[in-house]
């Protein structure tokens, strides 16, 4: 590995960021020699995002960089592997899928050709070299929701195999009849986003229902970021986990659809997008055909790789208790090139430093103080640097199906997705905060650092549903999914939504995700402190964390708890 790139980056970004970043002991662990240092943050972040790593993306020499990286950095810290097979991997079967997609709308025999990826994205998660769908119904289905629990059916039982759905994003925002424009708490969460709003539960649907395609309508301001994150993350070659039958979860053709085409072709088959967005409001609401025909194709170019997901361990030291398992989780992976882009080379790769080269940072530091404890814990700490997350969760989801260790034997998932780089915060937050007695260890570990344990600030983004901790809810491990605090130290009312709109609008899923000489990383070093106690304190607690009366996940874990060892 050639250093000298990053490790000049790291000599001119240290000095000013380890003047706000000062060291934070972790609380609560008598004996322990531990100081969280940033400078070691600092030093990850920069290797993993530098031009050498190349972008980090699955199948690619950035892999392998990254998973060489990894490897060396758990054996310097004397962290075992984490394989049973003795290695530090998990191999994870993958298929890159790049996708050459073309889209016509047809109203009256007059055909209108789109410009992939300007004016729509689509793609496949099917192992076909030519996917067709020709003259296909359009078929608007409102916001693609069938959920009992709220008598909401989108769909009303209309037959849909063989049409193309174009669908709304997010949950249906339903408002109180007496509060005009106030979200009902007791409908999709409120302001919250529930798994409904999710893209690939619409997904889901959609290929449930045997549709040839679906299209998300994007809208910048509901999504929470612009068309361009989703032209960087489905308009180049995707993948999904290799397997003997169709991948259930996605239509043939699943894509999006940009806002003012979806005007457009509304219009051309003699319907108003906004009065139907309107309609889709309402439990009444059934199936529009649009009177429009959608014909596309897409030609693939595919490719087997081996993937891997980084496994290390840190073998409990109570006889009883070293079977259960504390596992920490980030992703390594991001979007690795893009040749098209102008400009030099480093301006064509996505470095991603704060998605998630942070994260994993992180990580190796919590190893580090685990490591520097004079007894391991009573459990054992398995960490997963998972392949494959901004590819549809993939190196977690593979873990979740196969897992190295009994998932019932897994007392907790604590999940970490780009680090707070903007100074020390009072609080922390939590995404899906009420759903598991995790909550509980959280506020009282954080009470500890002087600080406030809330919810997500938000929780219309739905993050609960975004990263790898939820490919472990779905198969019930309670989970822990901290964000980083909006109540920052010395700074003016509004900083944090100001830092998180600036880097949501110009560098999320861009190449602009960049190690800044002006990070501040006090706050990602309270957070290591927290999540490193956290994980602790429920791998010596008598009682195991348990998914709360009410939780969509509750049912799985009793299930899975409730079978004989």
């Amino acid at each position: 590995m050639t250093k000298p790139a990053w490790w000049m980056s790291l000599a001119l970004c240290a000095p000013a960021m380890a003047a706000h970043a000062p060291v934070v002991p972790a609380p609560g662990l008598p004996g322990a020699p531990y100081k969280a240092q940033p400078d070691n943050l600092l030093a990850h972040i920069t290797a993993l995002a530098s031009d050498e790593f190349e972008g980090r993306a699955p199948g690619t020499h950035g892999e392998v960089m990254t998973v060489g990286y990894l490897q060396e950095q758990f054996k310097k810290l004397g962290v075992e592997p984490g394989n049973p097979d003795g290695s530090y991997l998990q191999k994870v079967p993958l298929v890159g899928i790049s996708s050459h997609p073309s889209m016509l709308y047809t109203v009256g025999g007059k055909a209108n050709l789109l410009q992939f990826p300007k004016d729509f994205v689509a793609w496949t998660a099917r192992t076909d070299k030519l996917i067709t769908v020709t003259d296909s119904d359009l078929v608007f289905v409102g916001y693609g929701v069938t959920a009992p629990e709220f008598q909401w059916d989108d769909y009303k039982g209309v037959n849909l195999k063989g049409k193309t759905l174009v669908m709304l994003i997010n949950d249906p925002p339903v408002t109180l009849a007496k509060q005009r424009g106030q979200l009902d708490p007791a409908m999709f969460g409120g302001n919250a986003m529930t798994y409904y709003g999710r893209w690939t539960y619409k997904f889901e649907m959609a290929a449930k229902l045997g549709a040839a395609a679906a299209l998300i309508v994007h809208e910048t301001k509901p999504a929470g970021y612009p068309y361009e994150v989703v032209r960087n993350s489905w308009g180049r070659e995707n993948f999904t986990i290799k397997g003997k039958t169709v991948n259930p979860y996605f239509p043939a053709l699943p894509g999006w659809l940009e806002l003012e085409r979806a005007h457009e072709i509304f219009k051309a088959g003699g319907h108003d997008f906004d009065a139907l967005k309107k309609a889709a409001l309402s439990r009444d609401f059934k199936p529009v055909p649009l009177g429009v025909k959608i014909s596309m194709s897409s030609q693939n170019a595919l490719r087997e790789l081996a993937s891997n997901n980084v496994v290390a361990k840190i073998t409990g030291s109570d006889p009883a208790l070293k079977d259960e398992y504390v596992v920490y989780s980030a992703h390594w992976d991001h979007f690795g090139i893009d040749d098209s882009l102008p400009g030099p080379r480093s301006a064509q790769i996505f470095h991603g430093a704060r998605d998630n080269a942070s994260g994993v940072a992180a990580l190796l530091e919590v190893a580090r103080a685990y490591k520097a404890l004079p007894t391991p814990p009573k459990r054992s700490i398995l960490f997963v640097l998972t392949t494959g997350e901004e590819r549809g969760l993939l190196g977690a989801q593979y873990y979740a199906r196969y897992p190295l260790y009994p998932l019932a034997k897994t007392v907790v998932n604590i999940n970490v997705d780009g680090m707070n780089v903007w100074g020390r915060t009072r609080d922390v937050e939590l995404s899906g905060m009420g759903k598991s007695t995790v909550d509980d260890v959280v506020v009282r570990v954080a009470k500890s650092q002087g600080r406030l344990a809330r919810g997500d600030s938000n929780i219309a983004f739905g993050s609960f549903y975004r990263s790898d901790q939820f490919e472990f809810a779905k198969v019930g491990v309670p989970v822990l999914y901290l964000r980083s605090g909006s109540d920052f130290i010395g700074k003016a009312p509004g900083y944090a939504q100001q830092k998180v709109l600036y880097y949501t609008a110009n560098e999320y899923h861009t190449v602009n995700d960049v190690v800044q000489p002006s990070w501040d990383l006090g706050g990602a070093m309270q957070d290591v402190a927290l999540i490193f106690e956290v994980g602790y304190q429920i791998a010596q607690a008598k009682e195991i964390p348990q998914w709360k009366a009410g939780s969509e996940f509750k049912a799985i874990r009793d299930a899975a708890l409730a079978v004989p060892k």
